[in-house]
């Protein structure tokens, strides 16, 4: 009976999140975070510098802007270090080459995000489905304890499923509290990025 009550209140709590996040993102029933949901953000909410034109983002594919972009977006670059690097980038750059290494940076990060928010989706349509598979198990399982005669056995390989469905649905539900903040933590990487560049402004 345990399993029966703990499989109703699991397959209730994602049915429950998956219509609260719909709610909060007005669109996707997939999307499993309580994190509004935005696939792509914008150069315009991060950078309050200039307004790169076609020759900026040229200037943005040059070695020298590629390679320190690539350095400063890694996440396993402390943000004070990038900090450090982007202020010595600062002092011999101009606006348009400051400019330009924004630019580098988002277009790394905003791709990057983009399919981590894809790939979340799916993640959560998978947890929906699975919510759903445990609950048809309770169902069967109640039915077959109700037949005349009871096949045990039968009930017990029903039983094992569903325990092992739970299983992975308590797996999946504790990755996914870290999963949902990792687009927020490069939102956040993008603009405290921006905000070093932006104090190098001439």
């Amino acid at each position: 009976m345990r399993y029966l009550v703990l499989a109703f209140c699991l397959a209730a709590t994602a049915m429950t999140t998956a219509t609260a996040a719909q709610a909060e993102s007005g669109a996707d029933p997939d999307w499993p975070c309580v994190q509004r949901k935005q696939p792509h953000l914008s150069l315009g909410q991060m950078w309050s510098g200039p307004e790169p034109d076609e020759a900026v983002r040229e200037l943005a594919r040059t070695p020298e802007i590629a390679a320190l972009a690539d350095r400063l977006e890694q996440r396993r670059l402390p943000l004070a270090e990038a900090e450090a690097e982007i202020a010595e980038f600062a002092k011999g750059a101009g606006n348009t080459q400051l400019t330009a290494l924004m630019v580098a940076i988002f277009d790394r990060i905003d791709p990057h995000r983009a399919a981590l928010i894809a790939g979340i989706a799916r993640y959560g349509h998978k947890q929906v489905d699975l919510a759903q598979r445990i609950e048809d198990h309770r169902r069967k399982m109640e039915e077959m304890q109700k037949a005349e005669t009871p096949d045990f056995d039968a009930i017990d390989a029903e039983e094992e499923q569903l325990d092992w469905d739970m299983r992975i649905f308590q797996d999946r539900q504790q990755a996914l509290t870290y999963v949902c903040e990792t687009p927020v933590i490069l939102e956040q990487r993008v603009f405290g990025l921006a905000r070093a560049i932006a104090a190098g402004l001439k």
